[in-house]
């Protein structure tokens, strides 16, 4: 029962070249950054990942985006991230653009076992009739169209079939965590956390706090650890370590 690991290094030692990877977080809110750090230095690449955006330049995902180490990219955001747009528009790797709405319950979703779902999100756009750029060339032509989905009628409305998602692997950052992988999220942190944890087949969640089983109260829970199976204490510099996406001050 007891799913604490020494360290980061040792939690995704085992996360091969080519691997799916669910990330959690949404723009640097909630982000597992010490676990990305962790795949940095153990060199993994060719990663499809799935999460709302693919980091911003030079934090989070971003790193692994910087030195090519993701070769497709499921998301529903690509702003804020020149060297991801960069990427794209070269040819330099896929990009499989999802509502956001959609690609949360997709990923929630897989985590309950469910293959596939309609939705009225994107009816009667690229993202239910095709067409969608997934891949450019490097002539700037476009190599890889994104294909038509099913749609349906259901009392008088059209809804797109839509799939659930499942991962290789999900990594997520939670406020605290116990040694039975159960989390509690804070705030804003908690967006695609959860959801990305359900979506794994092994997630790996780095917790700023570590408690005892016993110190959670079961109604402060946000996910359960049936869907956790990795659980890494952060430092007090690794846990007070983050970033602010956009500062506004007042004169």
């Amino acid at each position: 029962m007891d799913k604490v690991v020494a360290d980061t290094d040792q939690a995704v030692a085992d996360v091969a070249d080519g691997a799916s990877l669910a990330v959690g977080g949404f723009g640097l809110c909630g982000v597992p950054t010490v676990l990305v750090a962790a795949l940095d230095r153990a060199g993994v690449g060719r990663l499809h990942v799935v999460s709302n955006n693919c980091g911003t330049d030079g934090a989070g995902l971003g790193i692994l985006l910087a030195k090519g180490r993701i070769r497709r990219v499921t998301g529903s955001y690509v702003g804020e991230n020149k060297e991801f747009a960069r990427q794209y528009l070269a040819g330099e790797l896929e990009l499989e653009l999802t509502p956001q709405g959609t690609l949360a319950e997709r990923l929630r979703a897989g985590g309950c076992g469910i293959p596939a779902f309609y939705t009225p999100a994107g009816v009667g756009t690229q993202i239910a009739e095709g067409g969608v750029p997934r891949r450019y060339r490097t002539d700037g032509t476009v190599e890889i169209f994104s294909p038509p989905k099913e749609v349906r009628e259901f009392g008088g409305r059209h809804y797109v079939l839509e799939e659930g998602i499942v991962t290789d692997v999900a990594l997520v950052r939670a406020a605290k965590g116990d040694r039975h992988g159960n989390l509690v999220f804070h705030k804003a942190a908690r967006n695609f956390n959860p959801l990305v944890a359900m979506a794994g087949r092994l997630t790996v969640a780095e917790v700023e706090e570590l408690v005892e089983p016993d110190e959670l109260d079961p109604d402060d829970v946000h996910l359960p650890g049936i869907f956790v199976q990795r659980v890494v204490a952060l430092s007090a510099d690794e846990a007070g370590d983050k970033g602010i996406e956009k500062r506004t001050v007042r004169a």
